[in-house]
C-alpha cells in the first residue's frame, strides 16, 4: 500500500482507518470513529445522577444574549411578539429574533404576492381600455417613426436654405 504510516484512509460509508506505526499487513489498520460533522457544538455528555440535589429535572436554556437593534425591535412588534416598544427587554434570545425574522419574511412575501396579483389585474384593465381606443404598440411605433421622418425632413430643408 502507498498510504503513509499514521495517515488516515477514508473508505466508503464514512469509515476511516489509520495505519498503526511500525505494524505491517491488514492487522496494522484499525478503524477510527466517524468524524463529527463540522459546525455542530460539542457538549459534555456527563450527567448528574437523577434525584441528586436541586439540579434534578432542570432544563438548560440558552441565555438571552442578543441585544436587538431598532430594526429588530420593529420586527418583533410587527410579528406580534410584543405589544409596545417598552415591553421588549434589553436582551432577547437569538431564537426569538430568528423566529420573528422568519415570520416577517413570510408576511412580506404574502404582501408581495397580493401586490403582484393586483398589478396583473390593473395591467389587464388598462390593456382592455387601450384596445377599445384602438391603440397598440405597433401603431405607437409607426406614429413615432413617422414623426422622426418628418423632423428629419424639416432639418434637411433648413440645411438646404
Amino acid at each position: 500500500m502507498l498510504a503513509a504510516v499514521g495517515a488516515p484512509l477514508r473508505l466508503g460509508l464514512g469509515r476511516i482507518f489509520r495505519c498503526a506505526p511500525g505494524a505491517h499487513g491488514e492487522a496494522a489498520w484499525r478503524a477510527l470513529a466517524p468524524p463529527r460533522p463540522r459546525g455542530l457544538p460539542r457538549y459534555c455528555s456527563s450527567r448528574a445522577p437523577s434525584g441528586s440535589g436541586p439540579q434534578a429535572g432542570k432544563v438548560h436554556r440558552v441565555p438571552a444574549e442578543y441585544k436587538p437593534s431598532q430594526f429588530d425591535k420593529k420586527i418583533l412588534l410587527w410579528t406580534g411578539r410584543f405589544k409596545t416598544m417598552e415591553d421588549i427587554p434589553p436582551r432577547v434570545p437569538p431564537e426569538m429574533i430568528d423566529a420573528a425574522r422568519n415570520k416577517a419574511r413570510v408576511k412580506a412575501c404574502y404582501i408581495m404576492i397580493g401586490l403582484t396579483i393586483i398589478a396583473c389585474f390593473a395591467v389587464i384593465a388598462s390593456a382592455k381600455r387601450a384596445a377599445e381606443r384602438h391603440e397598440s404598440l405597433t401603431s405607437w411605433n409607426l406614429a413615432k417613426k413617422a414623426k422622426w421622418r418628418k423632423e428629419a425632413a424639416l432639418a434637411e430643408q433648413a440645411k438646404a436654405k
